[in-house]
């Protein structure tokens, strides 16, 4: 619990439903809410949802085949929307629970503390779970910080960085059909390289390399009762949670503004497949 306890004495929460006409505002939230942050003077914990979308990374714009890749998603029922950070494909949809903890810059927090506050946050969240970090290879985008439990994946962690601020980026598959994303992330990757060479290590999804937390506890969990779960660990670790200030920095005209602007930004590096 020390970790949280350095985050800060006080945090805001935010819940934001991203609409299923609306994939690009997943990440204009990202960018104006980072812009924003320091201005905040606390720290922000964003809880946000799509409707079934697959979140492509930038290094998936260099399959040879995007468009056949994109089109093997869409066949699925799945919308694509490409993020403005590195790494891979990874599945969004009502089972699935992102989590994105904004911290002004008020000192200088290395990458490794703030992926080790993410992974105590989620093992706080979540004590029933005996939760490792290490790259689960043949799930959909692996790295270091996976989170998963007997060897099976739930979670994922990524980091963005301005001069102010960060934010840390977890996804993790709360209930829902895991199989079937991995089989998603599968095809879009066999569609996208269509047999030529894997220049860019694109991996090889085995979809039984991944669970949710609701089958690992055998619960019906829902996704406002995992949100709980995180708001609970702050709270017992002694950290003031609350929603006013986040509530009216995103009523002010000003903000608005800047979540347009991120939006309309993101709208425009998608790619243009014609």
């Amino acid at each position: 619990m020390d970790q949280l306890k350095q985050i800060a004495p006080d945090i805001q929460t935010l819940t934001t439903p991203i609409p299923a006409n609306q994939v690009n505002q997943a990440f204009g939230y990202t960018n104006a809410l980072l812009d924003s942050v320091a201005e905040l003077g606390q720290p922000l914990l964003h809880f946000w949802t799509m409707t079934p979308t697959v979140i492509m990374g930038l290094k998936d714009k260099h399959l040879p085949h995007l468009a056949a890749a994109i089109r093997a998603v869409q066949a699925h029922g799945y919308d694509v929307v490409l993020r403005n950070s590195g790494g891979l494909a990874v599945v969004a949809d009502n089972g699935v629970l992102n989590v994105s903890l904004f911290v002004p810059l008020t000192q200088p927090i290395s990458v490794s503390t703030a992926y080790e506050q993410m992974t105590t946050l989620v093992t706080l969240a979540w004590p029933e779970l005996s939760i490792d970090h290490y790259e689960i290879t043949r799930s959909y985008c692996p790295g270091d910080y996976d989170l998963s439990v007997d060897g099976r994946k739930i979670a994922g962690i990524a980091q963005r960085r301005s001069t102010n601020a960060l934010v840390t980026m977890l996804y993790l598959s709360v209930r829902g059909n895991q199989q079937q994303r991995g089989i998603i992330v599968r095809d879009f990757y066999q569609a996208g390289l269509a047999n030529e060479p894997n220049q860019w290590d694109f991996p090889d999804v085995d979809p039984g390399t991944m669970t949710t937390t609701a089958a690992l506890l055998n619960q019906d969990l829902t996704l406002t009762a995992a949100q709980d779960r995180f708001t609970t660990a702050f709270t017992q670790a002694g950290t003031r949670v609350g929603r006013g200030k986040i509530t009216a920095m995103l009523g002010t005209p000003a903000f608005q503004i800047r979540l347009d602007r991120a939006t309309d930004q993101m709208r425009r590096r998608q790619p243009k497949l014609n």
